[in-house]
């Protein structure tokens, strides 16, 4: 049986892929220190006998007996919010943490998978947005934690790669939504049906005409499991190109929500990105993947965990 390693693993997207490995018949080592995870996301794992949780930081070394197949690096603060309270943990993940898990893939011979972002384009001066392209990224700015790590975890994954010969895979991961985020994750589509839930003044950014392209979880995990078995070590963009203005998702949330709240227009945080669409003729090309998931059937799903867990804190 094979045997993965999934840092960040009782994350939004860590858990979506403990439990996707697991259905493809993996072992799976969810490694979290529920910083901005949450043990509730993978209690319903834990009845599988090849399910396993450690709390820990991979910051700091780890030191795991018997064998890997797989280390997915996962770890990360991922919202605005996250890495804006924990700036110096965030740089710290994507340094010392992707190097920490580079070298336990390296001495388990394994395949090392890292979790990468859009981000690494920055503000983009390039749409939509080739693996090729560079980057706009002010590297003093307040999201600079973020994408300055990432940048560097990509930077240290390919050394690996062309000094020791590793396999590795890179992906980019664009705006991504679904059941398990978390109620306060300070990212565009919690906000939104958070406040609309609560018929609350919906906050919407600068005029709201800057876009994001919001790919439902399902679809990214599946592409992710793809990749995992495709020989190809470049990076790889993962998304949709179902690009939308974050007035228009503002709207469709509190349409589908049916809530009675304004919409309220505050200034635009400072180096946030105008314009992001991936150019996916890689991942179609090497992968055959495309996401399937239409953005109201994600939605609703997103809504209905949305409400079950308000409605359980209610209860509280």
């Amino acid at each position: 049986m094979r045997r993965a390693i999934v840092t960040g693993g009782a994350g939004f997207l860590g858990s979506h892929l403990c439990e996707a490995l697991l259905a493809d018949g993996w072992q799976v080592v969810c490694v979290d220190n529920l910083v901005t995870g949450s043990q509730s996301n993978v209690d319903h794992l834990k009845r599988n006998a090849s399910f396993e949780a450690i709390q820990h930081n991979v910051s700091e070394p780890l030191y795991l007996d018997g064998p890997a197949d797989a280390v997915f690096h996962f770890a990360s603060p991922a919202s605005p919010v996250d890495y804006g309270d924990h700036p110096i943990a965030t740089l710290k993940v994507g340094t010392l943490g992707t190097h920490n898990m580079l070298g336990l893939a390296r001495a388990k011979d394994a395949l090392f998978f890292l979790a990468s972002t859009s981000e690494v384009y920055g503000d983009p001066l390039v749409h939509p947005q080739p693996e090729t392209y560079w980057g706009n990224v002010n590297p003093v700015g307040p999201r600079a934690v973020y994408d300055e790590a990432k940048r560097a975890a990509e930077a240290f994954t390919v050394a690996y790669r062309r000094a020791h010969r590793m396999r590795v895979r890179i992906v980019r991961i664009f705006n991504t939504y679904g059941p398990r985020m978390r109620l306060n994750d300070g990212r565009a589509v919690p906000n939104f049906l958070l406040q609309a839930l609560s018929n609350e003044p919906i906050t919407v950014y600068g005029d709201g005409s800057q876009t994001r392209s919001l790919c439902y979880v399902d679809d990214l995990i599946r592409g992710i499991i793809r990749m995992a078995g495709v020989d190809f070590s470049d990076p790889i963009n993962l998304g949709t190109a179902d690009e939308v203005t974050m007035l228009q998702l503002a709207t469709r949330i509190r349409d589908l929500c049916q809530s009675r709240s304004e919409i309220v227009f505050r200034p635009l945080p400072e180096d946030d990105p105008k314009q992001r669409r991936p150019d996916l003729s890689r991942a179609r090309q090497l992968l055959g993947w495309q996401p399937s998931t239409s953005i109201d059937t994600g939605l609703e799903k997103t809504i209905t965990y949305f409400r079950e867990r308000l409605k359980h804190s209610a209860g509280a």
